[in-house]
């Protein structure tokens, strides 16, 4: 199974680790993106290990980051289409494919 990021969670994804890297430093904001990577290679390996949210769509929480991945899962391929901060809008991402 192979992964693609949608060009709002990719977005997502940079400006969280940007925040992380001048609040915490750059350690912290490459420890940002290496926990994204890592959930997204368990998701690779394990598409339904995501808790069920919102119809099809799938979340799971990064360790450490208060933010969520929201996916899906086509025939052969994990569908990123969110990094969800855990204190913003709940479903603002809603209408993303």
């Amino acid at each position: 199974m192979k992964a693609s990021v949608s060009a709002e969670a990719d977005r997502e994804l940079t400006e969280g680790a940007l925040h992380y890297a001048r609040e915490g430093g750059a350690q912290v904001g490459a420890a940002f993106i290496a926990e994204f990577e890592k959930v997204i290679e368990l998701l690779c390996a394990y598409p339904e290990i995501g808790a069920q949210w919102r119809g099809s769509r799938r979340r799971l929480p990064i360790r450490k980051f208060p933010y969520s991945i929201v996916y899906y899962v086509r025939e052969d391929e994990i569908r990123v289409i969110a990094l969800a901060h855990h204190r913003r809008k709940p479903s603002y991402w809603a209408s993303r494919k």
